[in-house]
């Protein structure tokens, strides 16, 4: 078919990947700080700003998949093509990105995977300029710290979703979309008191 382009084999990979909802582990706080100190020591000096843990992992006692997220401030997108991806798949994590405009040049997202030695999934790394609107994830994440019902009501959630469908990464994300909608409502409405 003329025009098709097959979908990269991480990518069709990483989203038929099971999904696993595990008990909060204190050891997520730890394995995001090693991570971040890896970061400043093999990315160049300058080319990075603050990094943020956010997602599941970052709200204690919320149920999660056992994955660390994490946002790292670039000076710009094009700093992580030319630069921090080399470093980062030489260490053997896996780059996914998002184009500014579909069939065009130019990255307006990207993230990496880092794997354990056995193939599981420890890390999802997330690069954003400073002015992204992906930023704002912190606020959900700050909500649900400051509220522990709504991370026990998401947890339950993510819970039942898993359940009934475990390898489907796409509608596992989807099924969330209105609770994460409302909890982001909320979160704007604080801080706007």
């Amino acid at each position: 078919m003329a025009g098709y382009l097959r979908q990269p084999e991480h990518v069709s990979r990483a989203l038929g990947e099971r999904i696993e909802i595990v008990p909060y582990d204190p050891g997520w706080l730890r394995a995001f700080e090693e991570e971040a100190a890896r970061l400043r020591a093999c990315l160049p000096p300058g080319m990075i700003g603050r990094i943020e843990h956010f997602g599941s992992t970052a709200v204690p006692g919320l149920h999660a998949k056992p994955i660390v997220d994490m946002l790292v401030e670039v000076r710009s997108m094009s700093d992580v093509a030319q630069h921090i991806a080399p470093l980062l798949q030489a260490q053997g994590c896996e780059f996914f990105w998002r184009a500014s405009q579909p069939g065009l040049p130019g990255i307006e997202y990207a993230w990496f995977i880092r794997r354990d030695a056995s193939g599981r999934r420890t890390h999802h790394i997330h690069f954003l300029e400073r002015g992204s609107s992906e930023w704002e994830r912190l606020l959900f994440r700050d909500y649900l710290r400051a509220h522990p019902e709504a991370a026990r009501e998401y947890g339950a959630l993510k819970c039942r979703i898993a359940a009934v469908c475990p390898d489907d990464r796409r509608a596992y994300a989807q099924a969330k979309g209105d609770f994460i909608a409302r909890i982001m409502r909320a979160a704007r409405a604080g801080r706007e008191d």
